[in-house]
């Protein structure tokens, strides 16, 4: 399927002059409260909107001059959209922070204020929805979740507006997903999700999405932590499998792993030779200032950010260097 050139228009601004996307994620919600209050030794409820735009202003201000984009969410970032700097493109999350815990198959919720139009009206360069998605998930479950996924696509598509995409695996039998059985599940999780909604029909336009490694299981890598999933050798093959299963660009997620950890991950990356597009990364690059924020104040956030925030997108933007810009993953010429 062919871009329109009003997706082509909002692809540049959200990229880098190589036609890289290094973008920043600060659409976090109701992780953010509980690691605010957490840190505060408050209850998630105390944490007041007045705090949450707080730091969210405060990591927009400081970050985006260093990144091709700043993703935000419509419930506490809007007043953030004005403190980003003007090299930045701007996403916005769709979807309602979270899944249905009321029945199986963690399916996805919109925001209830928020339409395509309203996001493309606030000045958004591009709609990002989240949904936890396991290929090995009940069909019946999965129906639902593809249905939810055409209907967005077919919305961006009406108002010309870029379609990212993210999906988080998960075990649908309960498993820990940061467990050394899941970590040997994932390449394939990932593997068969990037197929499945790379086909045109979702009209997604950039798939975000978690390497398809746990890299404290990868033998002999700079974060391995004793158990094996794979060798390093094995894992770079996941990364490849993986990639060539993409007919979409496709961006890699920080899924709130350390900076170290993402940093290795897109090592592997990029060893391994996969096309990828960039990086759409959050708490790798800020959520150390939290404690910071809580105990000290805004002021305290961003002279934190400025030196130890500013070092971390920093090491993810030289670990991007060897990535491919999204029109040439599409076989398109550099636009005009």
């Amino acid at each position: 399927m062919s871009l329109s050139q009003s997706k082509i228009t909002h692809l540049k601004k959200l990229s880098n002059s190589a036609g890289v996307i290094a973008a920043a994620a600060m659409d976090q919600r109701g992780s953010l409260q509980k690691s605010i209050a957490t840190a505060k030794g408050i209850a998630a409820k105390e944490v007041t909107d007045a705090m949450m735009i707080e730091f969210k202003c405060a990591v927009t201000r400081v970050l985006t001059p260093h990144a091709s984009a700043i993703l935000l969410d419509p419930e506490w970032g809007i007043p953030a959209t004005h403190e980003r700097s003007p090299n930045a493109g701007l996403l916005l999350a769709y979807e309602l922070s979270g899944y249905d815990n009321t029945q199986p198959g963690r399916l996805p919720d919109l925001l209830p204020h928020v339409s395509v139009k309203r996001i493309k009206d606030w000045g958004a360069d591009a709609v990002k929805i989240l949904i936890y998605y396991s290929p090995f998930d009940l069909g019946p479950v999965n129906d639902i979740k593809h249905a939810f996924i055409e209907r967005i696509g077919a919305e961006c598509e009406t108002y010309g507006i870029p379609f990212f995409l993210e999906f988080i695996g998960y075990d649908p039998k309960g498993g820990d997903e940061k467990g050394l059985e899941y970590a040997k599940l994932k390449p394939e999780i990932v593997k068969k999700t990037m197929e499945e909604f790379s086909k045109d029909y979702y009209r997604v336009d950039v798939l975000k999405v978690e390497v398809p490694i746990n890299a404290e299981y990868v033998e002999g890598s700079s974060v391995y932590k004793g158990q094996k999933a794979y060798t390093r050798a094995e894992a770079l093959v996941h990364f490849q499998a993986a990639a060539a299963v993409a007919s979409k660009p496709f961006i890699y997620l920080s899924a709130g792993v350390s900076n170290n950890q993402f940093t290795e991950s897109l090592a592997m990356a990029a060893e391994s030779g996969t096309d990828f597009s960039g990086v759409l990364c959050g708490r790798a690059t800020w959520k150390e200032g939290i404690p910071v924020y809580a105990k000290q104040g805004a002021k305290a956030l961003e002279d934190w950010l400025s030196v130890e925030g500013v070092k971390n997108i920093n090491a993810v933007n030289a670990a991007i260097a060897p990535a491919t810009p999204w029109y040439k993953k599409l076989g398109m010429a550099k636009p005009a």
